[in-house]
């Protein structure tokens, strides 16, 4: 991890507890959640879209929704200057909850479906050049669907994003599908694997270090929770059967460390409503369920990515029940002993 001096203004001076906690945990890693101190943020909400751009060598937010009320905002986040909003010639129209992924393929953004406030789900595909948003017009693409976590992920072996499933019919009904968007060609093609998860609203990562995205459990039909993992290999969906796994939940967030080379899975709902805190990586094999010192409280909606330039995972948002959501940024990391964050109270 670079020094301290050559990181952002909220990567300060050691922190007496975290320092106290790394000299006595046994486990090698150290990884902890930090809330960073940083002056502004974008207000809150569920369901906003995040990816890293690698172009733009940020974290960018799209979009998100409160109460039946969705954003058109776009949001830029780096480990050097925060969060700061852009003012694109061009963007989407107000979305919750739309599919999100960078597609270094195209060097662009893809950016599917939504709900636009009034649970009248979108089918329409814009992609983000690092500049401003451009709509595309493939001549097929999926039905209209929204998400309230990212169900589509970047699959490098195939060089295409992989989307599955989502909530359609205003959230009444589940899909089951999958397709793919050709960054070269601008299309979306539908694929008709041999085995495939039941229909299903949920999230997905690419597992860089295993070659194949992972989905785990979701919302299923009738509002059913599930805890079961898959995983995509460009052909086909397999069931995976890992020794330890997380309860089963809905709308809960992923994304890969590849500074750890392992999936994080970061919180959700479960069954009665409850928001969930848990921190869980997966290997490839198995889920391993992480303990921190701190932790975010329980949301589900949030969004999260991976941004290389600070080594960690960045956590934004997130509805904590009831009425109330969150404009939090959290990050997950593995800390050195003689640096960490500055913390927010």
């Amino acid at each position: 991890m670079p020094a301290a001096s050559n990181i952002s203004p909220f990567r300060i001076c050691a922190v007496i507890q975290f320092g106290l906690l790394l000299a006595s945990r046994a486990e090698a890693q150290n990884l902890e959640w930090i809330k960073p101190s940083l002056t502004s943020l974008p207000p809150a909400r569920c369901c906003g879209a995040v990816v890293y751009d690698d172009e733009m060598h940020a974290t960018v937010l799209f979009g998100g929704g409160i109460s039946g009320v969705a954003f058109a905002d776009t949001w830029l986040f780096s480990p050097t200057q925060g969060w700061s909003q852009l003012s694109p010639a061009t963007s989407p129209p107000p979305t919750s909850g739309p599919g999100f992924a960078y597609d270094p393929v195209g060097k662009t953004a893809v950016l599917f479906g939504g709900n636009p406030g009034n649970f009248v789900y979108v089918n329409t595909t814009w992609t983000w050049d690092g500049a401003t948003w451009n709509q595309q017009f493939p001549p097929v693409s999926p039905s209209a669907r929204a998400f309230n976590t990212e169900p589509m992920a970047f699959d490098a072996a195939s060089g295409t994003v992989v989307l599955f499933g989502g909530f359609a019919n205003g959230g009444s009904s589940v899909l089951g599908d999958t397709w793919v968007w050709d960054g070269r060609a601008k299309r979306w093609i539908e694929r008709f694997p041999a085995t495939s998860p039941s229909p299903r609203a949920t999230t997905a990562a690419y597992d860089t270090a295993n070659k194949q995205i992972i989905i785990f459990g979701g919302q299923g039909p009738g509002g059913s929770f599930l805890a079961d993992t898959w995983t995509w290999d460009g052909i086909t969906w397999t069931q995976q059967f890992p020794a330890l796994s997380p309860s089963a939940r809905a709308n809960h967030m992923m994304a890969y460390d590849a500074s750890l080379g392992r999936v994080v899975l970061f919180g959700g709902n479960a069954p009665g409503g409850v928001n969930l805190n848990d921190t869980w990586t997966w290997d490839g094999t198995t889920w391993s369920q992480i303990q921190t010192l701190l932790t975010p409280t329980g949301r589900s909606g949030a969004s999260m990515n991976y941004d290389p330039a600070f080594r960690g995972v960045v956590l934004f948002g997130g509805f904590l029940g009831g009425s109330a959501y969150t404009s939090q940024t959290w990050l997950f990391t593995q800390l050195n002993a003689d640096a960490s964050l500055g913390q927010q109270p």
